[in-house]
């Protein structure tokens, strides 16, 4: 029997209101050894529905325009699971070291033989734009690498998410039976910076993400950058403009570190929940990062109220679920918006077993426009206790 989609228990936006005050599973191409990729057909598909991006302007694809990756100022210690992965013995390389070879086929194409996957294209900054989403094959780990060297742009210009990764989809390989507990693919995406992914009109798994999608195995962000990313405009629980994160392996966390989401109004992500990041049931660890200027911009909120599509929560994040943890730790998220509830973040433990921790970071001028927890400005969050906030600054 293939596995169920994560669903968050429903809550009812009544109740929420009134605690608010409160504080509380195809094959792709073997690979054998280091190979070049400049065009070779890849599996892929999956991209979003045709159009712009919500009406977000043109996100630089030069890594040297626009805001750094991660908070400069963020001086937390990153775990050794966290850690940036070692690239040095590539299995297949994107491009032959022109600009003209880096394409999106080629990338697409790398993807599938999965492995670890620099870039050779040349001395300068390329974008990458892709025509169909690149998706992870699941028996092509365990471990997958992207590392853009802090040159490319990986770009779904406005009309596909731009990378895939589910351990329970069948085109893509069940390697396990547990397919929704199970350690790998490890997917790691370093030194780059992803624009204008689109998941409009993408409706399994719940929909989501729209420069990256991921469930099951491991995930991790380090020194990247997300501008102009959309998912759907409403719904209840879709969300995850940049990325979307359900089942990982043993309920651990998937990491963001030292990494860039938005930064002005021309750069936001912007979906229905989770301007930013959004997930069912899994923990995330936000270390030395920044998510400015996202929003969250569906209304009627979960479950929606009456003649309203639902959603608009979470400006930056959006938790929701059973048990799992947000931990916050030399983070910034500044002037991110929400229609509903959580301008910075949504937080929703439906068995109030969740927790969320806040440590030398600055959550400032988030505006909810419908609720949030008294005391705790820009963030609904109902949890085991209230927020553990540490040498932090909210308002």
């Amino acid at each position: 029997m293939a596995p169920t989609t994560p669903r968050a228990t429903r809550w009812f936006v009544g109740m929420a209101l009134v605690l608010a005050g409160a504080a509380g599973c195809g094959s792709g191409a073997d690979a054998s050894g280091p190979i070049t990729s400049s065009g070779n057909p890849g599996a892929g598909g999956g991209g979003g529905a045709d159009g712009g991006n919500g009406g977000i302007g043109h996100p630089p694809s030069n890594p040297n325009d626009g805001p750094p990756a991660g908070n400069l100022d963020g001086k937390c210690d990153v775990p050794a699971e966290a850690q940036a992965e070692d690239t040095s013995h590539p299995t297949t390389v994107v491009g032959n070291g022109t600009k003209e070879s880096c394409t999106g086929e080629a990338f697409v194409s790398a993807v599938a033989r999965g492995g670890v996957i620099p870039f050779s294209c040349g001395p300068d900054p390329v974008t990458i734009t892709l025509d169909k989403t690149a998706k992870i094959f699941n028996d092509k780990g365990p471990k997958i690498v992207i590392d853009g060297g802090g040159k490319i742009t990986l770009s779904g210009g406005g009309k596909v998410r731009i990378l895939y990764q589910n351990t329970c989809d069948k085109a893509q390989v069940w390697t396990t039976p547990t397919c929704n507990n199970q350690d790998s693919p490890q997917l790691t995406v370093q030194n780059l910076t992803f624009i204008d992914g689109n998941a409009k009109g993408l409706t399994e798994e719940g929909g989501g993400g729209g420069a990256i999608f991921v469930r099951g195995g491991r995930f991790k962000v380090h020194n990247s950058r997300f501008f102009g990313n959309v998912c759907d405009d409403v719904g209840p629980d879709v969300g995850g403009a940049a990325i979307r994160v359900l089942s990982q392996f043993q309920n651990r966390p998937a990491y963001i570190v030292g990494s860039t989401f938005g930064g002005s109004k021309e750069l936001a992500n912007v979906c229905s929940n989770g301007g930013a990041i959004s997930s069912i049931g899994v923990s995330y660890t936000v270390i030395n990062s920044v998510m400015a200027n996202n929003r969250a911009i569906g209304n009627g909120a979960n479950p929606a109220k009456a003649g309203a599509p639902g959603g608009g929560s979470g400006g930056a994040i959006y938790n929701d679920g059973n048990t799992f943890t947000l931990t916050l730790c030399g983070t910034k998220i500044t002037d991110n918006t929400a229609n509903e509830g959580g301008g910075a973040i949504f937080f929703v433990s439906n068995d109030r077993s969740g927790s969320m921790i806040i440590r030398d970071s600055t959550l400032k001028h988030n505006p909810s426009g419908g609720f949030e927890t008294k005391g705790f400005p820009g963030i609904f969050v109902l949890a085991r206790e209230a927020p553990q906030v540490t040498n932090s600054t909210l308002e």
